[in-house]
Formats: structure tokens, sequence, C-alpha cells
């Protein structure tokens, strides 16, 4: 069965979306079949209500409507005002007139409602599904897994490659797919996983051969070594002197060509030399699943370590 309930801003240029807001006969048709729409939020005014535009009409959604909470919790402000400028998804629920003009009353809360009751809460740990990140924040990226709700995404669990903050693997409005890591049903949060879509060490390995000479990405700098990421799940440890024995130069987030020296999958290893480092400002590169996310919707068990591997890294969902 299809999944309605996307991250916001999956619909808003899809077909369906551009013709029920194509004309007000259109937007009753969606009003009458309960279809989720999506449109950019103008603004915010003085009564804490968003003004959508629809198009070809001026949609409003009431303070109350504009988020879901469940019990206990309370709309706040904040989280009403960040919207401006973003896309939301909203139901119509009705129409009415303000200022001469027609326009449509819109509920953010009721498709979010239904976004929980209908699909989030039929997830189980180990289900893979899309997300959009939303904010960043030290400790790890918030994501939007359906209908604006939020998810955490903590940063140990981005990539096993180590990093020193979100924004090294991720940025705001990123679409992404990530699995369900865990389920509190009593403060009612789930939270998610990304690594274990991003390869084992024997896939990421098979992209490279001894003797190349690659670009990767300083991670962190040891009094042993220095940890230069290959892909988000595959670093190795290059020496303190480069070629030619000569001290190396460089920062943590350098991109550093260095040439592979040896792969131990015994003991998990890649060791490397720095031929030269860099300062760089490039974006995170798109990332790359090693699961077909268009097929497969649910893993029960992903091991990353090799086989010949003593040591065990594995995630049971």
């Amino acid at each position: 069965m299809t999944n309605r309930y996307k991250p916001e801003g999956m619909l808003e240029k899809t077909k369906e979306n551009k013709s029920a807001l194509g004309d007000p006969q259109a937007l009753h048709e969606a009003w009458r079949t309960g279809q989720i729409l999506e449109a950019p939020v103008l603004l915010c005014d003085n009564r804490m209500r968003l003004h959508v535009d629809l198009g070809c009409m001026h949609g409003i959604i009431e303070h109350d409507e504009a988020l879901y909470c469940r019990r206990g919790e309370t709309v706040k402000d904040i989280a009403i005002i960040t919207r401006v400028g973003k896309t939301v998804a909203f139901k119509i629920i009705g129409f009415g007139e303000e200022n001469g003009e027609r326009i449509a009353l819109l509920s953010r809360r009721e498709v979010q409602r239904d976004c929980v009751r209908e699909f989030l809460s039929t997830l189980l740990p180990g289900d893979i599904i899309p997300a959009r990140v939303t904010h960043l924040e030290n400790y790890g990226a918030f994501v939007d897994i359906g209908c604006g709700v939020s998810s955490l995404l903590s940063i140990d669990c981005i990539s096993v490659s180590r990093i020193a903050h979100p924004r090294d693997r991720l940025t705001c409005g990123m679409f992404l797919y990530v699995a369900i890591k865990s389920i509190d049903k009593e403060l009612g949060r789930i939270f998610v996983t990304l690594k274990e879509l991003l390869g084992t060490w024997e896939e990421n390995v098979a992209r490279f051969e001894a003797g190349e000479t690659v670009v990767g990405r300083v991670r962190s700098i040891e009094s042993y070594g220095i940890f230069v990421e290959l892909t988000p799940n595959l670093a190795g440890l290059a020496e303190l002197r480069g070629s030619g024995n000569t001290p190396v130069r460089c920062a943590v987030g350098d991109t550093a060509a260095v040439f592979i020296k040896s792969m131990i999958p015994e003991r998990m290893k890649i060791k490397l030399i720095i031929i030269d480092a860099y300062p760089a400002n490039d974006p995170p590169e798109p990332l790359r699943y090693y699961i077909d996310t268009e097929k497969v919707k649910h893993i029960d068990y992903w091991e990353y370590s090799p086989a010949a591997s003593t040591r065990l890294i594995e995630t049971i969902f």
C-alpha cells in the first residue's frame, strides 16, 4: 500500500498537488475528498495564524490548527513562526470570507494527526522510510518523517565514520531515507538511523584497491595517526608523516589525496599515506545507499563487519 504521508515538500511539485491548487473548483474537490495538499507559508500574522499561498486562493491556518500535539502538550509560538517561508502539508477544512475575499480554511494539525494514527503508529524497528532534514544540532539531526512530524537522527547513527557535527554529512532541506531505530510508545517518539543503509565494510571497500590514490576527508587527528574518511561508512588511518617521510600538514575537514597502502579485512583496517591536503568548503556529497530503497522496505539485521574480522559491529532491529 502506498504511503500518502510524505515529508513536507515531497508533494508540492507533483501533478496532483498543482492541479488541486489550479482553481477554486479543484480546491472544493480536494476539500470533499480530504486530499493532502502542500503550499508555501507567506507570513504569520499578529494572531499567530499562518497565511498560505494556494495559487488561486488565499489560505489560513489558525493557531490551533498549525501543529498536532500529543496529550499534555501545547502549541508553542516558535513552532508556528518557523514555518514562514517553508512548505507545509494541510487539508482544507472549509471556506470563509475575510476582508471581502473568499479564503480557504486549512488544518495542518489534522494531517499530522492522521499521519501519526494511520502511518507512524504502524511502523516497526527496521522499517525504511523517506525523511527530510529540518534542522541540525551538535548531537544529531531532526528529520521530518511525515507531514512535518519530527524524529531524531542522533549523530552516532548518521554514519560509521565519525563526524564532528551533522553538517559534515547533511544539509537542511535534504531528502534521504532512514530506518526506524526504536519507538518510545510511552512518549510517542520515534528515533531513526541512517548508517545501516550506507553499506557494510566489505561493500564500501570494494570501491577501492590497494595502490590507488583517492580523495578523502580528514575527520580526526590523533597522536598515532590521522583518520581519513573515504566514504561515510569507511575510514582509514594515515601515518603522521606523508610521502617522502615529511610531516603531514592538514586540519580536520580538509580534503586529502591519499595513497591506499593496504587493506586488512581481519582487522577491518585500511592503511593510508597522505599525499596532499588542502582546505575544502564543499557541501556534503550525495548519499549512496547500498539497499534498494524503492524495493526494500524493512531490514531485521545489519552486520557491518567482514566475515574475516574478529570484531563484530552489528545492528539488530
